[in-house]
This record gives structure tokens, sequence and C-alpha cells, in this order.
């Protein structure tokens, strides 16, 4: 997939050493998650995807309860692949759920994120 894709990696998984905070998604975090196996990559990314704009289109108008849900379960899922900039984010919302300016922020990471994974699944 390395070469049909335009993109040449320095590591399985995308990522070149020391460089996985710099990216939306940490690649070498996610090969190691799927030892190696790319085509496995590419099916967590997509599912993580969409429960990631499920969870922003809903977590803004939900009560405090259902936004302290929603944060929660999308705090494994972001870790789990290497997104830790919105792990971080709906930590921040578990400890603030009445902030609407981490909500906005989330929607914005979540945004970079997908955006990240269409250009690395091309």
């Amino acid at each position: 997939m390395r070469g049909e894709s335009g993109i040449a990696f320095s590591m399985p998984g995308g990522d070149a050493p020391g460089t996985g905070r710099s990216r939306p998604v940490d690649m070498a975090h996610l090969s190691r998650q799927t030892m190696g196996d790319r085509s496995l990559e590419q099916e967590v990314l997509a599912l993580f995807v969409q429960h990631a704009l499920s969870v922003r289109d809903k977590i803004a108008n939900a009560d405090i309860h259902e936004r302290l849900l929603l944060a929660h379960g999308l705090k494994g899922s972001a870790r789990g692949i290497g997104a830790f900039a919105i792990a971080d984010c709906v930590t921040e919302i578990e400890h603030r759920p009445e902030d609407n300016s981490i909500i906005k922020r989330l929607g914005t990471l979540i945004d970079e994120v997908r955006d990240f994974i269409a250009a690395i699944s091309r």
C-alpha cells in the first residue's frame, strides 16, 4: 500500500520516529495496537471516525449525564487508536461537562482526525 497511495511511510503504521504527537493520530501507536496489520488499521480507523462523528453530533445537545457517557466512551476509543488530543479533550469534558468551549474544541479535533484519516486512506 505504500507505493500505491503515493505516501511513503518511514515506519510500519505510517509514522516517522518521534512524530506521533505531531499528527492527529499516532500511527506508530496504532501499528503497535494492530501488530502492523495495515488492513486492520484501516478498519479500526474507519470505525473510529464513525464513532467520533456520532459523538460530535450528539454531545453538544446532550444533558450532562449523557455528555459524560459519550465523552468516556470516546476517550477509550481515541486512546486505542492513538488520537491522544481527542482523548485529552474528552478527559477535560469529563471534568467540566458544562464547558461548551471544550465541546467546540472537540468538534474541531474530530474534524482534523477525520481529514487526516481520509488523506492517508487514499
